[in-house]
């Protein structure tokens, strides 16, 4: 096992890893950029090495500089975490150039998977079922056309160089294709720096289930199950759960197979996930690779009690994969919500500002990945997610149970959140029917919005402002002068407390 390893991330995943890496006797490095000079995740570290100014640009996404921290503070192995400069060939090769090791899959196999039109051609190699598109880029907006009218309307504009929505366009009619490709192409450039665009057919109203594998140096490669990842908005997943109501035994089986059959043709080793769409027949489609490790991967490890950051450190460090693919089976169900600082009242713009109070759940099978603490100070310079709230239970009614009882008990003072938003999902007759596919949220949006805030989170939200109130007064801590209970202190707390946490 490695001795030190450097964490090129920051927030809550690199938290996360700093925790797997002191579990496993490992001393952990951490990185900062300006903003972050009083970040938990610098705190948390046995070292921590400044790399530049706030934006992203300018620090986070340095490789070079990150390398040069690495080698300088004696780190023998780079984790990237997910983001920033996970998923980059030329930063793999600089770190593995470099005679560290990097925690993740070989720089050949992000390349052969970083691009989605080369993805395609693999998987469509490797016998893997991909949904109907182009295996090349298309070069023009007469290519385009042709390529449309070939598969018939709707079809799907994608980058490339890259996923999270960007660059994706959905293109209903031929009289759009024109400028959908142009804002395709130009946020593809923006995002990745480079503007190739590729076409597939539209498949309406479909799942998107992913499946983890892992695999080691020494040729086994796992299927460790699938997630549930239908939930999104804006092709960003806010959602996510293990395992889907869709998805069968048998049909387990057969989209494990498939995604170790993609992942093995690539050369790949360490921790990846196979993206798919499945419709309602049951069939399902390749969409990409994610080269790294996903957001939602703690959903996974509540369900088949593996810690895939610790596995992808044992899996670098050159261990072998002591369990079998038989031996993997899903107990119980894991859900996942991404709070994130973003007004759901205000078109989800993002809001900064500092968190002036946060109260996290507790309780049974509740589990709090996040990067954030009272005070911290949420900026415009990185991604809006704070933090992930996860939970387990013995099925998925318990689960959403659970998860309702712990976003209640959550409060984030100072910036606006996604969490009451998450609460009126878990309420909505549909979600807990299952009866969810990726347009579902999109469909859901209105009225889900107009939904009022449960009451028990209005109590809460009055709670907390009655302690940000009597903080700003100087009184002791731990005593509230205004008790919720009481009607006129109470309304007055609630007011102050939906300003600070855009409850209406």
């Amino acid at each position: 096992m490695f001795s030190k390893v450097l964490i090129a991330n920051r927030g809550e995943i690199a938290l996360r890893v700093i925790r797997a890496c002191h579990e496993l006797g490992v001393r952990a490095v951490a990185v900062y950029s300006d903003a972050d000079e009083r970040a938990p995740h610098v705190r948390a570290a046995d070292e921590a090495v400044h790399i530049g100014p706030a934006p992203s640009a300018e620090s986070y996404l340095k490789g070079d500089r990150i390398v040069e921290a690495a080698v300088r503070v004696g780190a023998e192995a780079i984790h990237p975490g997910y983001g920033f400069l996970s998923e980059r060939e030329w930063f793999a090769r600089a770190v593995r150039e470099a005679g560290l090791v990097f925690i993740g899959p070989p720089a050949e196999a992000i390349a052969a998977m970083g691009s989605k039109t080369a993805a395609r051609q693999l998987a469509i190699a490797a016998g893997v079922p991909v949904v109907p598109g182009t295996t090349e880029a298309l070069r023009d907006e007469a290519d385009a056309r042709a390529v449309a009218e070939r598969f018939g309307y709707p079809v799907l504009l994608k980058a490339a160089a890259g996923g999270g929505g960007k660059g994706m366009r959905v293109v209903r009619d031929a009289a759009s294709l024109g400028p959908s490709l142009e804002t395709a192409r130009r946020e593809a450039k923006a995002a990745f720096g480079d503007d190739a665009v590729y076409v597939e057919k539209y498949i309406v109203g479909p799942r998107h289930v992913e499946i983890q594998v892992l695999g080691d140096t020494h040729g086994t490669m796992l299927s460790l199950n699938e997630r549930e990842c239908s939930v999104q908005r804006r092709h960003q997943k806010m959602i996510e759960e293990a395992p889907s109501v869709a998805v069968t035994r048998e049909l387990r089986r057969r989209m494990g197979e498939t995604a170790v059959r993609a992942a093995s043709a690539a050369g790949y080793v360490n921790a990846g996930t196979c993206e798919f769409l499945l419709d309602a027949n049951g069939e399902f489609y390749f969409l990409e690779m994610n080269t790294r490790l996903q957001v939602e991967h703690p959903v996974t490890e509540l369900v088949t009690g593996l810690d895939l950051v610790q596995w992808q450190l044992r899996v670098a460090a050159g261990e072998r994969l002591p369990f079998k693919q038989e031996e993997i089976v899903p107990r119980g169900w894991a859900m996942e919500c991404r709070i994130t600082s973003e007004d759901p009242a205000n078109g989800f713009l993002p809001s900064t500002g500092r968190v002036r109070y946060l109260h996290l759940p507790s309780g049974p099978c509740v589990r709090w990945d996040g990067g954030i603490e009272s005070g911290s100070e949420v900026t415009l310079y990185y991604d809006p997610m704070l933090a992930k709230l996860i939970v387990w239970a013995p099925s998925r009614e318990l689960a959403i149970a659970r998860m309702h009882r712990a976003l209640s008990e959550l409060v984030i003072a100072g910036v606006e959140t996604s969490r009451d938003f998450h609460l009126r999902v878990m309420e909505d007759d549909e979600f807990r029917r299952g009866a969810i596919e990726i347009q579902w949220l999109e469909r859901r949006l209105s009225s889900l919005l107009e939904a009022k805030a449960p009451e028990a989170l209005r109590q809460i939200a009055a709670i907390a402002g009655a302690l940000i109130a009597d903080r700003e007064r100087g009184a002791p801590r731990g005593s509230i002068t205004a008790a919720p209970s009481a009607p006129a202190p109470a309304a007055a707390a609630w007011k102050r407390a939906a300003r600070l946490e855009g409850l209406r």
